[in-house]
């Protein structure tokens, strides 16, 4: 069995796994982190075909998260839209603001690009905070365009509370279910196949790569657009899911938390974001009773994998 097939089966074997748990535990809670689950797999699976595969240091995932999350709340509150198209339409919207920040990468490399792509990920934060002319006035008082420091709520959802009552969160997680084996699925075709190459060519031995034909802007353009359309459809879905966005999604307590996921996981291979999200999250809820000491608890757990584990978890394997 080649690699992309096995890659294809095991996603397949585990989304069968996965199905059944809502079956198993009846219980709100776990139903709900594991859909949390489902929306921060998607985001590390794009990212790390950016920063693992293709070797660009961009920090600006986040913000492309919250394009998502804005562009679907927006859409919805003030056009009214119903809650997929959306969804389409914010994602596609995030794939035209990955391009921009595309080519404004292009000329740099290594930590240029991770202060360009923070600081427009900054950028686009303070120019959401500091919005507090009034747009409309809603029954709760002035709304400003892109929400302010308030953010925005009340904008609809995908139905299942009319539809299944009480147990609209199980119809939630089957859609973040589906939308991770998706996403999962293209990142097994793109690593194993002809672009996963391409990428790995570039980021391995640029010059060599660009004799031989491979063009650095069309290829960077590229792996930013397409990890940027399923970034953007995790951001919507977040949308959907909770109801409410605000400018807590630029977070970079968040960013790094999503990076560290990649790192313990290992980066630029298949599956080890998945893990390495799966194993912070536990980890993370794990030291939720200890307080202050969580931040050091997850540090601690972050550094250990650094210095014992330098290619993550799926780097056991190959050792």
């Amino acid at each position: 069995m080649t690699p992309l097939r096995r890659d294809i089966a095991a996603s397949i074997a585990l989304v069968a796994a996965m199905a059944v748990v809502p079956l198993i535990f009846d219980t709100r809670y776990v139903i709900t982190q594991l859909t949390v689950f489902f929306i921060w797999g998607i985001v590390v699976t794009q990212w790390n075909l950016v920063l693992g595969v293709a070797g660009i240091f961009s920090l600006a995932q986040m913000a492309l998260f919250a394009v998502g999350a804005y562009g679907t709340a927006m859409l919805a509150y003030y056009g009214g839209m119903a809650m997929v198209p959306a969804m389409v339409i914010a994602s596609l919207a995030t794939v035209g603001v990955s391009l921009v920040i595309g080519f404004a990468c292009l000329r740099l490399k290594g930590p240029y690009v991770a202060l360009l792509t923070l600081a427009i990920a900054q950028m686009l934060y303070l120019i959401v905070v500091n919005d507090t002319g009034c747009f409309t006035n809603p029954p709760s008082g002035c709304l400003p365009l892109l929400g302010g420091v308030r953010g925005f709520s009340r904008f609809g959802d995908l139905g299942f509370r009319d539809l299944l009552g009480s147990k609209w969160f199980v119809g939630h997680y089957y859609v973040g279910l589906g939308l991770l084996l998706v996403a999962q699925v293209f990142c097994a075709f793109l690593i194993r196949g002809p672009l996963g190459l391409a990428f790995r060519a570039l980021r391995d031995n640029p010059g060599y790569a660009m004799s031989r034909g491979v063009g650095r802007l069309k290829y960077q353009l590229w792996v930013f657009g397409l990890s940027a359309f399923f970034t953007g459809l995790a951001g919507a879905f977040y949308v959907a899911h909770f109801g409410v966005v605000g400018p807590i999604v630029f977070s970079v307590s968040m960013l790094l938390f999503l990076l560290a996921m990649i790192v313990v996981g290992g980066m630029g291979t298949v599956w080890g974001p998945l893990l390495g999200a799966a194993v912070l999250m536990i980890a993370d809820e794990g030291l939720r009773e200890v307080g202050d000491w969580r931040e050091i608890g997850l540090g601690l757990v972050l550094a250990g994998f650094v210095i014992l584990l330098p290619r993550g978890l799926v780097g056991l394997r190959r050792r």
